[in-house]
């Protein structure tokens, strides 16, 4: 019934939602960095970015689970009124913490369009062409990646930040018509077609209590709920405090670590162990090798880089000497060669249909990078710069062969009834890398930034010192426009970021390392022209286990 040219559409429709979104990832983080060094509040950075992670950990494999019960489409619609709302508060904010709620929602549409985006190919390709069909949300970096920078420069010289993240409240909204048009479609041929006809849609009954009740189990919600509390108990009181003995002892920081160890993390092992009838994690599916691993690694890939990335717009533009729309570039330039390099490489998989040694290799060019970032992190001279971007081109060479390459192993792990849920845990994985990530790089940065920079003040003979380094420490960006290359005050500051970097970047090293040891457990299956290959559980043995359950349920 479905020809080839209505798959076309479709892929056609996820390509502009990527390139709108793309290009809002290429500008977002540098109206971020300005909006929150307006509020005075550079070093808060990493705790949006944790309250990010934990937002989008929680929310994907809810999004995952809705868009199986309520649909694709309803899914998309939620993610889309979410993404204006966020955006436009982000826009009018008045302070941190009114630009952190709108981050919160931004980051829940954010999530909401890319695991749709990620689920509908999976729906509608087979295990060869998976990894290929993958990169197709991401090829737009390679474009965003130099017209973002453009982009950037031009807001900031221009309108400001305000107007920046305010105009994508529309663009992006504006791009998914065409994806809407095209699911709409599919979903009236269908009906046409009778393909429907036994499936009871949930708009019918949404006065219903039982309909409510049923949604309630199905899609976990108070395990969703128990993993948000989880995450946010334990990470941010790491960020908030850092390694500051002082704030170590407030009881504002030590109950909810308490809480989130003793009370809310042995409350969701036992929910989803016991109490779920639909578990979030389906710990079968989890006491998989392969599954288990490749959930680790998707940790460790965003751990690893948000070590290094967190503060590297700062350190482009104070350590480097850097202008905006060269930083903005090199921020992107890791994510433009993983593109190249992933859609090569999906064309060789195609062929050789074996993923286990490019994950091996993607993971040991990761390393390789590390240990150049560790080496250059900061500098005047064109061969520092020139070594930064060599391991940034090393660490998108990684990116192109790990982290889809990983996420269609787990997805041929389990059947294909699974996969949106799996993608969700698997995506929801990375995101707890972001969160983790975020933690560990503010921790660093706010315990010993502070000190560095006023200690290196004195040593280069500053008068002020504690005075000029707060203010370098708040908002940076104002302060290098006032203090030039070459002056003993920048020099003692860029000193100061380059020690910094040097703690996150060995930091990510030996997680990367890690991550490289992690990868030689992976099973090595050989990708088939079918949607999955069922190693830990059948369809057949899933749709006995689902009639078990309901009459479990019904009893």
């Amino acid at each position: 019934m479905f020809k080839r040219w209505h798959f076309w559409v479709l892929f056609v429709g996820i390509f502009l939602v990527s390139f709108s979104y793309g290009l809002d990832a290429a500008t977002h983080y540098t109206f971020q960095n300005y909006a929150v060094a307006a509020f005075q509040k550079s070093g808060q950075i990493s705790t949006i970015g944790v309250v990010r992670g934990i937002v989008a950990a929680a929310s994907q494999p809810a999004f995952a689970k809705l868009s199986d019960y309520f649909g694709r489409i309803s899914v998309l619609v939620f993610s889309v009124l979410f993404w204006g709302i966020g955006n436009a508060i982000q826009a009018t904010a008045k302070s941190v913490g009114a630009f952190s709620a709108g981050a919160v929602l931004y980051q829940f549409a954010f999530t909401g369009i890319i695991i749709i985006c990620m689920i509908l190919i999976a729906d509608t390709t087979t295990l060869r062409a998976r990894v290929l069909a993958s990169w197709l949300p991401a090829t737009p970096f390679l474009v965003t990646t130099w017209v973002g920078g453009n982009v950037a420069q031009s807001v900031m010289d221009g309108p400001g930040w305000r107007w920046g993240i305010g105009i994508f409240a529309i663009v992006v909204p504006a791009a998914t018509i065409p994806l809407f048009a095209s699911l709409t479609t599919a979903e009236v041929r269908a009906k046409r077609a009778g393909l429907l006809d036994n499936i009871v849609s949930p708009y019918r009954q949404v006065l219903s209590s039982e309909m409510w009740i049923d949604c309630f189990w199905a899609c976990d919600i108070l395990g969703l709920v128990l993993l948000a509390f989880v995450l946010g108990l334990i990470l941010v009181p790491f960020t908030l405090a850092g390694g500051s003995a002082e704030v170590w002892r407030r009881a504002s920081t030590i109950v909810p670590l308490v809480l989130g160890v003793v009370v809310a993390l042995p409350a969701f092992i036992y929910w989803e162990a016991k109490g779920a009838r639909h578990p979030l994690v389906p710990f079968r599916v989890l006491a998989s090798r392969q599954v288990l691993s490749c959930i680790v690694i998707a940790i460790l890939i965003n751990t690893t880089w948000y070590t290094q990335g967190d503060y590297i717009y700062q350190t482009l533009l104070v350590s480097f000497g850097k202008d905006i729309t060269t930083a903005t570039r090199v921020m992107s330039i890791d994510s433009f060669v993983s593109v190249i390099i992933g859609v090569v490489h999906g064309f060789i998989v195609r062929r050789v249909r074996r993923l286990k040694w490019w994950v091996v290799a993607g993971a040991g060019f990761i390393v390789l990078a590390f240990v150049l970032l560790v080496r250059f992190r900061g500098g005047f001279e064109s061969s520092d710069f020139i070594g930064f971007i060599a391991g940034e081109v090393m660490l998108g060479i990684g990116k192109g062969f790990l982290p889809y390459s990983t996420q269609c192993l787990i997805q041929a792990a389990v059947g294909h009834e699974r996969t949106a849920v799996i993608t969700g845990i698997y995506l929801a994985s990375y995101s707890i890398g972001t969160a983790l990530g975020n933690t560990i790089a503010g921790a660093i940065w706010i315990n010993t930034m502070p000190g560095h920079m006023e200690k290196n003040l004195i040593n280069y003979g500053v008068s002020n010192s504690t005075a000029i380094a707060g203010a370098a420490f708040a908002d940076p960006f104002t302060w290098i426009a006032t203090n030039p290359v070459g002056t003993p005050a920048r020099e003692a500051i860029n000193l100061s970021y380059r020690q910094v970097q040097r703690y996150l970047c060995g930091t990510g090293l030996g997680f990367s390392v890690l991550m490289l040891l992690i990868t030689l457990l992976l099973a090595n299956p050989y990708l088939t022209d079918t949607q999955s290959l069922g190693v830990e559980e059948t369809d057949a043995e899933m749709v006995r286990r689902e009639k078990e359950e309901r009459g479990v349920d019904k009893a």
